[in-house]
């Protein structure tokens, strides 16, 4: 269960830079995790 927990804290991570230094692009790159994922 650690393993997830710190999976989840790393993408938390990557978001929350993503969110920082895309701006206006973070539309355009959750939708590409999504179609990535096949969601």
């Amino acid at each position: 269960m650690v393993e997830y927990a710190l999976i989840l804290v790393l993408v938390s991570i990557v978001v929350i830079v993503i969110l920082l230094t895309m701006g206006n692009q973070i539309q355009n790159v959750f939708s590409n995790v999504v179609a990535a994922l096949g969601a």
